[in-house]
């Protein structure tokens, strides 16, 4: 007679999660970069922030580096990240004569439009974000330094002192948390009533529904998981998003062997979503790692179906990817 049944647990799975548009071109590009010009084909800084996808790429034969000057002397294509990247980086490239493929998303090269679109008539920028976030760095990069201002907190925000307050704009790091910026937003319309916002929306659709969905999915939850790196602004984002819509703990997992254990023993509902830049790969392993532990019921919630595509640069547009590129390109494999 079995005296220790296999708890029962409900999985609740966030739609949608996991890659984005961005994620996935950027992807697509290196992918493709190397089909039409073999390898090495070299990265500068993570593609992504995700340590499976540059490993995976990493075999395929991308080389990943710091910066240009790790580069030998090479006719070999030279890729910028997703995140984007200051002006200087592409001016460095045509000075050293690298052929190179922008990757940077498309949503935040609209970022990077919309801070010069500010200082051309005549306001000073002052961009939400967190500081050392490469997206950042890439932002502040397309503007003199005293055109910018970095703003991470309400605080920032009440220790401004402008130049002229009647000649600011703002823009956003496309990954925040959407309660947050509206709350240092809030706080500087208040102080600066003539504060002109983007043309547009900063923070990007899979930011926006990747934080609705989690706020649905963490309600009276006694955990939350989030697949992600340390170092992915949407992904610690999701995290804390999770936590503030009620869910009684979360935490942020790269793969399945992160998964705290001891600390789900008594839960009875997990959340669970994937960062940006997560592919889908990793979360399948955490639901097969519930399934072998618990009797798991698994519920799909979901806010919306994404159909955004972004095509990747004309240089390669003439390759196609097969089957299993497009497998591996959707975190897949």
């Amino acid at each position: 007679m079995n005296h220790n049944p296999t708890p029962e647990l409900t999985l609740r799975l966030c739609g949608p999660r996991g890659f984005c548009a961005g994620v996935d071109r950027a992807i697509q590009i290196v992918v493709l970069a190397l089909k039409k010009y073999g390898p090495p084909v070299y990265v500068r800084h993570e593609i992504v922030h995700n340590r499976y996808v540059v490993e995976g790429l990493q075999n395929l034969g991308a080389v990943f580096v710091k910066e240009l000057d790790e580069i030998p002397e090479t006719d070999q294509p030279v890729i910028f990240s997703a995140h984007g990247v200051p002006k200087s980086v592409p001016e460095d490239a045509r000075s050293r004569n690298m052929f190179f493929l922008d990757a940077t998303c498309p949503l935040v090269s609209k970022v990077h439009k919309q801070a010069i679109r500010h200082t051309r008539q005549g306001r000073h920028v002052l961009l939400v974000g967190h500081k050392g976030h490469p997206e950042v760095i890439g932002t502040m990069g397309q503007l003199q330094h005293d055109e910018v201002t970095l703003v991470e907190t309400v605080e920032d925000a009440d220790r401004l002192k402008p130049h002229n307050e009647d000649e600011l704009g703002y823009v956003t790091q496309t990954t925040l948390s959407l309660d947050e910026t509206a709350d240092i937003i809030g706080r500087l319309g208040e102080r600066f009533p003539n504060l002109h916002a983007p043309a547009a929306e900063s923070i990007c659709y899979a930011t926006t529904n990747r934080q609705a969905v989690v706020k649905l999915a963490a309600k009276d939850a006694d955990h939350f998981l989030i697949v992600g790196a340390p170092n992915s602004s949407n992904s610690r984002r999701l995290v804390e998003v999770a936590v503030k819509a009620g869910a009684k703990a979360a935490v942020l997992v790269q793969k399945a062997a992160d998964i705290p254990w001891k600390d789900l023993a008594d839960a009875r509902t997990v959340g669970l979503s994937a960062g940006a830049s997560a592919p889908e790969i990793l979360v399948g392993e955490i639901i097969e790692a519930f399934r072998s532990r618990f009797a798991m019921n698994l519920e799909l919630v979901e806010t919306v179906k994404e159909t955004e595509e972004f095509p990747v640069v004309r240089d390669l547009r003439d390759i196609e990817l097969t089957a299993a590129d497009m497998a591996f390109v959707n975190g897949a494999q």
